[in-house]
């Protein structure tokens, strides 16, 4: 891939494997096409007005300025995130693929990206979430490591998240502008003290120094190399994460129950990525 001029390049995690978005549920109405790939747990690939919805997530990357990006998918040359985006036709977007040959965590899925990404600033974003054309060009223009601090109040006013998503997301401790801390599923005593922390919607912005922290991390009590401990690790070897205030939605597609509400708010939107 070439240099983008501003040096910056967009790496999305698309080797999910849809665990909540199999599980089946009678109270939604999905077409044959989406109850396929919802059976499938492909998410990223639910088709959403005639189109899937990583056509969407590709969209506003091409909007933000973005011209390069990498997708983390599965194994295979007939993966079928790798399939579909070649399908495409991308007319303003440059795809390259990095396949992860086993699920072993999304710092695991990051490493897979490093040789795309040439020694150069780049982003990350998950494939199931929409974010804003906005939200990504102020991450492509920020000129340091960091990540997007979301208003819980603008996600649900703003986007399909609930409050009840809200409160398992994420929670930013910052100072002075810059992350001190992360704190994944915070219970009620912790959200309370944090009050109205940022949320973090896996919205960043590395240099290449997270791949030695990506390799550094023992996996976790899950058994997987997480992204938030290599994040925790780059910290504790220096690394500042300047929080970048956002008050957007972030259109979310993990259950079966989002698919009709993502429909709704990407009315009459025509991707062309």
């Amino acid at each position: 891939m070439t240099n983008q001029v501003d040096g910056t390049r967009a790496v999305i995690l698309a080797a999910g494997r849809g665990t909540r978005m199999r599980a089946p549920d009678e109270t939604v109405s999905l077409t044959p096409e989406q109850e396929a790939m919802a059976d499938r747990g492909l998410k990223m690939l639910v088709p959403i007005h005639g189109r899937p919805f990583l056509a969407y997530v590709l969209h506003e990357l091409a909007e933000a300025g973005f011209r390069d990006v990498c997708l983390v998918v599965g194994p295979g040359p007939e993966d079928p995130v790798r399939t579909a985006v070649e399908a495409m036709g991308l007319e303003r977007l440059r795809a390259t693929f990095a396949p992860q040959p086993e699920p072993r965590g999304s710092a695991h899925a990051l490493l897979m990206a490093e040789d795309a990404t040439a020694g150069a600033p780049f982003i990350v974003i998950n494939a199931d979430n929409i974010y804003s054309a906005s939200a990504l060009r102020a991450m492509r223009e920020l000129g340091e490591p960091g990540l997007a601090g979301y208003d819980a109040d603008a996600l649900v006013a703003r986007s399909n998240v609930v409050p009840e998503q809200v409160r398992a997301f994420a929670l930013i401790e910052v100072a002075d502008g810059y992350m001190t801390g992360i704190v994944e599923k915070p219970d009620p005593d912790t959200a309370a003290r944090l009050g109205d922390a940022p949320v973090s919607m896996t919205l960043w912005r590395f240099d290449p120094s997270i791949f030695d922290a990506c390799r550094d991390i023992r996996p976790s009590e899950r058994g997987e190399l997480e992204l938030a401990d290599a994040v925790s690790l780059a910290m504790a070897r220096g690394t500042r994460f300047r929080v970048v205030p956002v008050e957007e939605g972030v259109l979310d597609i993990s259950r079966r129950t989002d698919i009709p509400d993502v429909e709704r708010w990407l009315e009459g939107v025509e991707p062309r990525p």
